[in-house]
C-alpha cells in the first residue's frame, strides 16, 4: 500500500507503473473519493465539536432555555449518523481502490508484458552431458521407489504425491542444509505457523484485493470452525500459508523497533500450501506444481534506505546461490521484468535450477523488496531520532523442496538408472547413490 499523498504528488508515475504491471485500477476515481473522504471527516468533526459545544450550553442553561438546546442537539446527532454512513460508504471504495494501488518498481526493473520478457543475469554451472536420454523425475522417482503419484492422487487428489525411502531423508536433508546456512549467515530460525488469520495475507499481498476472493487467490481456507478461548464458536476465518513470508512478516506487525536493531534477519522452516487455482492446465504430471510441499524462506526488516535494502537483497539471492553451488546444481538468475511482479514488488529476482528430464529450467527460489508496500498494510515501523518511519520489508526463498528434489534427481541421473547423491546430502541420505 502506498501513502495516498505520494500518489497524488506522483499521479502519472503511478499510473504508468499500473499500466507497466498489468493492473487495473481508477487513480482519478481515487484521487476524487479522497477529497470527498477528507470533507467528510471535516464535517464530521465539525458537528461533534458542536454537539459538543451544544452539551455545555446545556448544562448552563435555564428550564426554558434547555428545549431549544436539545431540539438543536437532536438535529446535529441526526446530521452526523446520516453524515457517518455516508462517510463509512466512502471508506471502504477508498480503501478498496487503495488495496490495488501498485509499489512504483525501480528503475532497473525490466519492463515487459509477461515472465517472458524476464531477464537473464547469470548462469552457473555446466549442463550435464548425457550419452543417454535423461528421464524425467517421474520415471526416475517410480523407477528407484522414491515416488507414488498414483497413491497421493488417490489419497489426496489432484496433485497429490508420496515421497518415500531415500526420497525422504533427500529432501529433509536439503531442509537442513539451507536452515544451517541461514543460521550461519546470521539468520534467527523460526517454525512460525502455518494456519493464520487474514490480516497477514493482505498485508503481505498473498490477496489480491482487500479481502479472500477463493476464485483468483492462491490459498486455502479452512472450513472447519473453532472454539475461543471462551468456548464460543470462533468467527474468525483461518487460512493455511503458501510460504512462511506471511507469518514472519506479521510477528512484527503494529510494532515499532529500534533503528539500532535494524536490520533484522529472520530465516522460517514450514509446510506450504499453494491451490494453484491459476495454474489450472500447467505442470499437471509430476511434482513440479503441487499442493504442498516444504520451504525454509527467508525475511529481512530493514530500514528504509534504497541502497541498503539493495545491498541486502543481493546477499539474500548469494546465500540462494550458495545453497544451489553447494548442491551442484546449474541454475541462472532472472530479474523479473514488471508484467510478471505482483503489486507490492518493488524488485525481484528468480533462481532457476536446470531440470534435464523436463529439459528447461525450472523456478527454485524468488527474491522480492516490496520497500514500505508491506509495512504499511501490516503497520510495521521503527524510530529514528524521534521520528517513526516505515520499514522496508524483503524477503526470498533459501530452498522448497519438490523442485529441488527434481533438480536433483534429473542432474544426477545415472546411464544404469540410478542417482548420485549431492556429497552434502550423504550424510542424511546414508549412501553415496540411490539404486
Amino acid at each position: 500500500m502506498l501513502d495516498i499523498n505520494y500518489i497524488k504528488e506522483n499521479l502519472e508515475i503511478v499510473k504508468t507503473a499500473a499500466k507497466n504491471k498489468n493492473i487495473v485500477v481508477d487513480l482519478d476515481r481515487l484521487v476524487e473519493i479522497d477529497t470527498q473522504r477528507k470533507s467528510l471527516i471535516g464535517q464530521i468533526e465539525s458537528l461533534r465539536s458542536e454537539r459538543k459545544k451544544n452539551g455545555e450550553k446545556m448544562q448552563k442553561a435555564t428550564e426554558e432555555e434547555r428545549k431549544t438546546i436539545a431540539e438543536e442537539g437532536k438535529k446535529i446527532k441526526e446530521e452526523i449518523a446520516k453524515l457517518e454512513v455516508e462517510y463509512e460508504k466512502v471508506k471502504d471504495e477508498f480503501e478498496e481502490l487503495m488495496a490495488k494501488v501498485p509499489t512504483v518498481p525501480s528503475e532497473d526493473t525490466p519492463v515487459g508484458k509477461d515472465s517472458d520478457q524476464n531477464v537473464e543475469v547469470s548462469v552457473w554451472g555446466e549442463k550435464p552431458d548425457f550419452d543417454f536420454k535423461p528421464l524425467t523425475h517421474i520415471e526416475l522417482g517410480e523407477n528407484l521407489d522414491l515416488l507414488d503419484l498414483q497413491k497421493g492422487t488417490k489419497v489426496a487428489g489432484y496433485r497429490g504425491y508420496y515421497l518415500k525411502n531415500e526420497a525422504v531423508t533427500l529432501v529433509l536433508g536439503v531442509m537442513f542444509e539451507a536452515l544451517n546456512k541461514m543460521i550461519a549467515k546470521g539468520y534467527k530460525p523460526f517454525i512460525p505457523p502455518t494456519l493464520i488469520k487474514s490480516f497477514p495475507l493482505f498485508g503481505s499481498g498473498y490477496f489480491k484485493d482487500r479481502d479472500y476472493n477463493s476464485e483468483i487467490d492462491e490459498i486455502y481456507q479452512i472450513a472447519s470452525r473453532e472454539k475461543d478461548s471462551t468456548g464460543e464458536l470462533s468467527k474468525e476465518k483461518k487460512f493455511l500459508v503458501g510460504t512462511a513470508e506471511p507469518s514472519l512478516l506479521a510477528y512484527f506487525s503494529d510494532e515499532t523497533l529500534k533503528a539500532e536493531d535494524l536490520p533484522i534477519k529472520v530465516c522460517g522452516f514450514s509446510q506450504c500450501y499453494r491451490s494453484e487455482i491459476g495454474s489450472y492446465g500447467k505442470d499437471t504430471k509430476g511434482i513440479y506444481r503441487v499442493h504442498e510441499f516444504m520451504k525454509v524462506e527467508q525475511v529481512v526488516v530493514c530500514p528504509a534506505d534504497y541502497e541498503k535494502a539493495k545491498a541486502i537483497q543481493e546477499e539474500m539471492v548469494g546465500i540462494s546461490e550458495e545453497l544451489h553451488r553447494d548442491l551442484g546444481l546449474p541454475y541462472r538468475k532472472l530479474q523479473i521484468c514488471t508484467g510478471d511482479m505482483s503489486p507490492g514488488k518493488y524488485r525481484a529476482f528468480d533462481l532457476e535450477a536446470w531440470m534435464p528430464g523436463l529439459d528447461r529450467y525450472g523456478e527454485t527460489g524468488s527474491a522480492s523488496n516490496f520497500v514500505d508496500w508491506q509495512a504499511r498494510r501490516l503497520n510495521v515501523k521503527y524510530a529514528e531520532n524521534g521520528e517513526k518511519k516505515y520499514a522496508f520489508l524483503l524477503n526470498n526463498t533459501a530452498l522448497a523442496s519438490a523442485r529441488t528434489l527434481i533438480a536433483i534427481l534429473e542432474n544426477y541421473q545415472q546411464k544404469d538408472g540410478s542417482v548420485k547423491v549431492p556429497a552434502i546430502l550423504q550424510k542424511y541420505v546414508g549412501k553415496e547413490t540411490i539404486s
